[in-house]
């Protein structure tokens, strides 16, 4: 998809991010552009990864679009490689990214399993970030087994992009 395409069509859910940007500057934060990403981080963000998202301990980073939010620049260092997967992902499906992925957590969660681990984006992005890359939380990464879920496209559900 080209790039310029990709911008337009991840654009809503990137538009919830834009309120953490002003956020992240009046709480003494910093934004940056990586790679075509823009990566904020500052005391309000961290508020909110830390006791904003239905997680327990919260999240190190978040990704919303081409916006990633993280608790601190480490965090944004150490979670790089998995959410870049989510932008890839956001890149993909668009403006139904964020009602997708709600989907896929509440389905985990009526099969009695894990809602953000066995949700089949956050096993992709677990999977297909790099070696050894950290992630969003600080805990182990997604595995098969009882209350845990595979899926086998490369960037979330629906079919794999091409390289």
């Amino acid at each position: 998809m080209p790039r310029l395409i990709a911008y337009v069509w991840s654009l809503p859910t990137t538009l919830l991010g834009l309120p953490f940007l002003a956020l992240s500057v009046v709480s003494g934060g910093r934004t940056r552009i990586v790679d075509g990403v823009i990566e904020t981080h500052g005391r309000a963000v961290a508020w909110f990864l830390r006791r904003g998202v239905p997680l327990v301990g919260g999240a190190r980073a978040m990704t919303l679009g081409h916006i990633v939010l993280g608790q601190d620049a480490e965090s944004l260092d150490a979670t790089r490689d998995h959410e870049r997967i989510h932008v890839a992902q956001c890149e993909r499906w668009g403006p139904l990214f964020v009602p997708a992925y709600l989907v896929a957590s509440l389905a985990a969660a009526v099969r009695g399993r894990d809602p953000y681990r066995a949700n089949g984006f956050e096993v992709a992005a677990y999977r297909d970030a790099a070696p050894g890359a950290n992630t969003g939380l600080a805990d182990a990464a997604p595995t098969a087994g009882p209350d845990r879920t595979q899926i086998s496209s490369s960037s979330g559900p629906g079919p794999s992009r091409p390289a």
